[in-house]
Parts: C-alpha cells; structure tokens; sequence
C-alpha cells in the first residue's frame, strides 16, 4: 500500500520567478502555480506515469545540456527552468511544424474547432509557417470507432491518451495502436467496436479532433454554446458533471473534475443519455386519465384531480420515492403526507428497512470515496461496482493499480473486478448474513466451515480472506451493497466486523455502502423520506391511529399488501415505478390495480405509471432541478438548473406545495432555496449549513461540526439467524442483478438503445451441460406458477448451483420470478 502522501514545499526558479510547489509534482503542473504555462498534447494527469510521446513540453533546465521534457521532470528544490530560451522556442515550433505535416487544415469543419488544444499551442507556440509541400497522409475518414464515437485518423497526432486510457484505466484492452511510423493509427482488434462502460472519456482526452461524438457531432461550435455546472442522478456515483448548452438545449455532457466523487472520469450512461431530457416521448404536460386513457390536461384540472384524491383518501395514503428526487422533494412530500394527510406511510424502492440503514450511517464509520485509491486493503461485499456505482470501479482499479491497494471480493455472483482482486470468493445468493457470520468466526481464530457451508461459500477461502484483513494493513475500506441489508444478520455481521477491525473513528478507514434506492438514497433517508423516522434520522413519533405500527409495516412490502387488501387507497409515487424495482412484481401489480387513485411525477410512461396511474406530473430532468443531494458518503451535493423548464412541466416542490395547500396544509415555501433552508433546519447534523457552503464542490456533513448533532442508532434488535439453505433438488439458487444499462434513460436515448439489455440468464458451464443447455439458447426459468424468457450466458467463473437474472426489464424482471429456487427449461 502507498500511503496518501504528505505535502511537503519546494521552491524552484522558472523565467526568473521563485515558485514555490509540492515538491516532485511534474514540471508542467508546477509552472501553473507561477501562472506559466507549459504546452502538452500527451500529458493528462489523471492517466499516470507521463509518456513523453509528443515532445511538446520541452524546457531548458541549468545543469542539464539536454531539453528535458517538463511533463516527466519532477520539481526539485533550487531547480532553475528557462521556458523562453531561443532553445526551447525553436524546440517547440519544430514539434507543432512536425505534427502539422499530416495534420489536414479543416478547423471550420472539425468539431474541436475552437475549443482545440492544437489550435492554441499552434498559434501559442507554432512558428507561424510550414515548409512541408509534399502530400499528406490520407485514411478513410470518419470511421465509426463504436455507435457512440467517430475516429478521424488523419487529425491523430499520436498521441497515446486514449490507448492509455483503454489500457490503465478502464483496464478494458480494447485500443491499441497499429502499424509503424507514419502509418500508426489508432484501432481496435480485428477493427471490433469499442463498446465499453466508460469508452466516451476518450472523446474528452484527445487534444485534437480525432476523436468526436457521433452525438454532438456538428451540432454546434463553442461560441454558440454554454456551460452549466451540475450533478449527474443516473446512478449514486453523483459525477460532477458541466451541460452544454444551446438554445435550451442539452447538446453534450462533460466532467467536471472532483477528485474526491468522480476523479474526472464519467460513465457513458452520465455521458450520453443526456438525449432522454429531449426525447418525444419524454412527458413534459400533466395527464389525467379519463376513459381508460391518459390524456393531456391544463395544470388547474390535474391539481384538482390530484389534491381531490388525497383529501378523499386522508389517513389511507401512501408515498414512494425514487432515487432521482432531490432532499428537498422528499422533505416536503413527507410534511405532506404526515403533517396534512395523516399518514406515515412513506418509503423508497431500497426495500431495506431504515433503522438497519441507521446503525451503518454513523459519522465514525463512514470512508471517503478516494479512501478507496489509498486503503492497505478494500473488500467489496454484495455489489458489483461497475454496474452499481461505475465511478467507484475505477477508482479501485487505480488504488490497484498506483498505490498496491489489496483487493478482496466477496460476492455470489462474479465481478469484473475479479481479476484485480488478491481474493475473490463466492457465497450463494442471499446469504450475506451467514457468510459475514463465518468471516467473523474466522477473524476470531475459530472455526468457520459450519457456517461458510452453510453460505455455499467454501471455508478456505472464508480463512484466508480473514487472513488478508488482519495482515492487509490497519486502513481497510468495505464497500458493500445496500440491499444486502435486506438479509437476515447482515447488519449485526457487517458492525461485528467494523468492531472486529476497529474501523470506528479511523481516518482512511471505514464502510461506503451502494444505496439500493438509487442515486439519492442516502439523502432520502437524511430528509426524513423513512418509515418510523423523521429528517436527520429523528426516530418518529407516530400518528394517533397508527400507533402500533412498526417501520416494517409501513414500509414498502407492507405497502403492497394494504393497497391489495383495501386498507390504503392511495398511492403517490415521486420518480418511482415499483414495477421497474425489485419489489416484488406480482405483488405491486396487484397493488397498483387495487388502488382508486395513483398519483405520479415521472418523465416517462413506464409501465406502473402507464397502466395505473390516475394522475401524472411531468418531473423534470436533472438539468432542470435546482436542489441538494447527499452523495453516499455523505457529501452534500448541490443541482443548479442548467435549461430551462421544458413544455409545462413544473418543479417538483412547487407542485408538492400547491397539492399541500390544497389539503390544508401550507408548507411555507415559495423557493427552492426556502425549501433547502426548512431541511437544513429540521436536520440536526445540517445545523447552520447553507447552499452558498455547498457551492460547487459541496461538502461532507461528517467533517462539520453539527455532525455532532447525529442521533445515536437505538440498540440493534435481534436479527433473524440466516436461514438455511433451501435443498437444491434439482432445481438452482435465484441471483439477481441490475446492468448499468437497464434503466429507462439508455432505452429512450437514441445513442444508447443498442446497449439496452435484454434478460440473460447467467449461469455455469457445468450446470448448462446437465440441463443440456447452449449459449444463446432461448430458456424459460420459472419459479412456483411465475417465469420469464431469457437467453442462456455461460460464465465460467459463475458458482455451480447458482443462475442471475437482470431487473429492470420489464415483465421478464427478476422480480416477476416469486422464490428462491428456480428451474431453468427449453423454451
């Protein structure tokens, strides 16, 4: 493990100035500090070592006959760096003669034109001419390098960023340069398309035109356009992210660089499903239905619709949110729902109970999301980062990579991560809480192969696993996936562990769990958005005719059950279809039939809302919001309205509010930043906060001093003991997963499409040749009276006796299945 690195100043003289910097930082970033400025092509920090390949950065350095290149000179206390020696000049201006010799000259065509690295230092440091007569070198140009990206060969420069990127950072291989000399260009074996999770960054790294998006392509230029700083809610990653802007338009999707939340890099879904926000099938009216259809209505009539509803089913109401809600949104539907329906029952999709989400939430616990690059060793437990939270994917592959963080998996169903991993083991799906019971055992000194069987996973791995956390290093990371919470044990497993490793207060250290209820989980819970509690984790008191509920029966599957039975006849759902969850399908379609009145904020017709909802309000898309998020490791986050409002659609809170006031509640609020200020008053651990703090790169509720102010977790209850493995008897154990790719945003965005999943069944080679199954092979797997069609993967990595399906595909979810075991036929 390389530990996090200590500041420690130098002073250096370049152009006469006494600069002083960190020292060993590379010359090219310690000039900045003295406002000079350098010229690179190849040079980018977030890519490592530097290369040295485009010679641009040439300096003169007394003591040194050589130029040496100012990207891979580290700084050195009394080093003396000329930069505008006749040397240097006549270096420099030889480099851009040379990379203009096959450069074509078409900036009034190219898209980088204006915003072009190459353009600048061309003008900035070019000698203004060239002598080269002869032809240039000529490709086929453009090229579809993948469906998202074009490739322009003849404005290559070579300069490795992206061959670089597919190689050490995203770790997928897929780019290489070919041939020699004059005749290298940059491709994919076998010329494949290179489709990858995080391919678009190397659109953002070339310094040249090369490397375009086919989305924004000829689109528009730089003056016509502007940027706005935001948060990307696609995912609980947060990414930074800055619009392009044109005609109230979002045209493109940039990083915006945070070392501690995304460390500049963007998922492609953050990158391009920007689309969603203009699609026509986007809602951007209300919609009533009438007749058996939804139907377009003005504001004043589905107002009425919906606040005539709400009053008629006071007491009888109940409130889902997604993970795209602001803290603000959640905060007032809940004032709505306690304080003028009568009503506690709210929840999100995360089916988690919150008092379990409360015991894991303590400041003391809590890691940084760059812990995760300097730890001595990171377990990652029931999640696969790539798909939950991409971002984190790679900030673990480069503490990997850079700093020999170990990596350990424990996880049922395998991971891409898997071969970056010091030790990846295997448990059977569901049984995090008897597997964390025998990883505890075994960092007792005991003996753990009871349980360890009893988890399908195998208790030599179980040892050495505790082995690697006990020897790995004092600074040890668990990133863990929420929704294992759900497991019987897993939270009194998960603090045991904590204790066990004495991860409470350590700086470095500590737990970052994957929200299950999607990108602002945790700000949902802080805002008080839970069954049994009420903002900043305040336990509630609870209303008069519901005082003998617990969380658990007005939580989300109890929800279900009380619309089914007649107990509740309405349902609100903010950014939230339970269809598209994974609650349990049958369950909520039943529900959602049952009830008189389902009123919605969403931006598409998905299918609960398309088949039931009584109301619809068009929600607005990230780029319109203005709010604050809590990133999942407590990094208050703040949404700025980049566009404006499109078609009718209204603000969320201003809705919430209007619907309030129609039931005799007036929430006091005209603003969203007056809405803010009511949260950050009824949070204790927010206390003082304000969203001139939060600014644009937000701040860490833990590091303030009102984190002071967080409730103590009442006394953990006796969990349920893990049950014991259902007997196979032929049939396999049921795991489920959601792809990056599986979401409402990349099925409409026109650029995505391709890459929406349809539902595969994972399962092992061995387990295929007994059911005498191919790859490919179309299947039905059915539990009880439910199944759903997929097409049979083979992963070899996959544990025997296990099989995953994907959710959020609809009616061949995971969710539509009801069982543990499965059975796996022929369609």
């Amino acid at each position: 493990m390389m530990a996090r690195p200590e500041p420690k100043s130098i002073t250096f003289t370049i152009d006469g100035l006494e600069v002083e910097a960190p020292e060993n930082a590379m010359l090219v970033d310690a000039a900045k500090l003295g406002d000079i400025e350098i010229p690179v092509f190849c040079y980018e920090p977030k890519l490592g070592n530097p290369v040295g390949a485009c010679r641009m950065c040439l300096v003169e350095i007394e003591g040194i006959p050589k130029l040496q290149t100012g990207c891979s000179t580290p700084v050195k206390d009394g080093m003396v760096v000329h930069t505008q020696s006749e040397r240097v000049r006549t270096a420099q201006q030889a480099v851009v003669e040379f990379l203009l010799i096959n450069h074509p000259l078409d900036c009034p065509v190219c898209d980088k034109g204006g915003e072009c690295p190459l353009q600048d230092i061309t003008f900035g440091w070019g000698a203004g001419s060239s002598r080269f007569i002869e032809p240039k070198r000529h490709f086929v140009k453009p090229l579809e390098l993948s469906p998202l990206i074009a490739i322009d060969r003849e404005r290559c420069i070579l300069c490795y960023r992206c061959v670089r990127f597919s190689q050490e950072i995203a770790e997928d291989y897929q780019l290489v340069l070919l041939e020699r000399g004059a005749h290298s260009y940059v491709s994919t074996f076998d010329a494949h398309p290179y489709v990858a999770p995080f391919s678009g960054n190397i659109i953002e790294l070339c310094p040249v035109g090369a490397l375009t998006s086919r989305p924004y392509r000829f689109r528009a230029r730089p003056w016509d356009i502007e940027g706005a700083g935001s948060v990307c809610t696609f995912c609980p990653s947060q990414c930074n992210v800055t619009l392009t802007v044109r005609d109230e338009r979002v045209l493109r999707v940039l990083a915006r660089d945070h070392a501690e939340v995304d460390d500049g890099w963007l998922c492609d879904k953050g990158r391009f499903a920007y689309q969603s926000i203009h699609v026509d099938e986007r809602i951007t009216e209300p919609l009533v239905r009438d007749g058996g259809e939804l139907r377009a209505v003005p504001w004043e009539r589905a107002l009425q619709e919906a606040a005539s509803a709400l009053a008629r089913a006071r007491g009888k109401v109940a409130a889902l949110a997604g993970g795209q809600s602001t803290n603000e949104e959640a905060f007032l539907l809940a004032r709505l729902m306690r304080e003028g329906l009568g009503s506690e029952r709210i929840d999100t999709l995360a089916g988690v109970a919150p008092a379990k989400q409360h015991q894991l939430a303590r400041p003391d616990l809590q890691a940084k999301v760059s812990d995760l690059e300097f730890a001595d060793t990171v377990l990652v437990l029931g999640s696969e980062p790539v798909d939950d939270m991409p971002i984190v994917d790679l900030r673990i592959r480069k503490g990997v990579r850079r700093r020999r963080v170990k990596l350990a998996l424990a996880t049922s169903r395998p991971s891409s991560l898997d071969r970056n991993a010091r030790l990846a083991l295997r448990y059977s799906p569901g049984c995090e809480g008897a597997f964390l019971r025998a990883l505890a055992l075994a960092l007792a000194g005991e003996d753990c192969q009871t349980p360890a069987q009893a988890a399908g996973a195998e208790g030599e791995q179980v040892r050495q696993l505790a082995e690697l956390l006990r020897s790995g290093g004092s600074d040890v990371v668990i990133l863990y996936g929420e929704r294992m919470l759900a497991q019987g044990s897993a939270v009194e497993g998960l603090l045991r562990l904590a204790s066990m490793l004495e991860l409470s207060g350590r700086d470095g250290a500590g737990m970052l769990a994957v929200p299950a209820a999607g990108a602002n989980g945790r700000g949902l819970l802080e805002a008080g958005f839970a069954p049994g509690y009420g903002p900043g984790l305040q336990p509630r008191p609870t209303a008069s005719d519901q005082i003998d509920l617990t969380a658990a029966q007005l939580g989300a599957h109890a929800m279900a059950g009380g619309l089914s039975s007649g107990e509740l006849s309405a349902v609100y759902l903010l950014h939230a279809d339970p269809l598209e969850s994974a609650l349990p399908r049958a369950q909520w379609s039943h529900a959602l039939a049952q009830a008189s009145t389902v009123i919605a904020h969403a931006s598409f017709l998905t299918e609960g809302v398309r088949d039931h909802a009584t109301v619809v309000f068009p929600a607005q898309s990230y780029a319109e919001k203005e709010g604050t998020l809590v990133h999942p490791d407590g990094r208050l986050q703040r949404l700025r309205p980049a566009i404006g409002k499109q078609g009718q659609t209204r603000a969320e809170w201003s809705v919430i509010c209007e619907l309030a006031k129609r039931c005799g509640l007036d929430l006091g609020v005209l603003t969203g930043p007056m809405a803010s200020k009511q949260l950050f008053e009824a949070v204790p651990f927010y206390a003082a906060l304000t969203l001139e703090e939060i600014g644009g790169r937000g701040v860490r509720w833990q590091e303030r001093d009102a984190a002071a102010g967080f409730p103590e977790p009442p006394p953990l209850e006796a969990e349920e003991p893990p049950a014991a493995l259902p007997s196979p008897n032929g049939a396999l154990r049921l795991g489920s997963f959601r792809s990056i790719w599986a979401a409402t945003e990349v099925r409409v965005s026109p650029a995505l499409q391709f890459l929406h999943p349809t539902q595969r069944v994972e399962m092992a080679p061995a387990d295929a040749e007994r059911l005498g199954l191919a790859h490919g092979e179309t299947v039905r797997v059915s539990a009880n009276d439910s199944s759903v069609t997929a097409t049979v993967t083979l992963r070899d990595s996959t544990p025997a006796g296990s099989v995953f399906l994907e959710e959020g595909l609809g009616a061949h979810s995971a969710n539509a299945l009801a069982g543990a075991m499965v059975e796996v036929r022929k369609a």
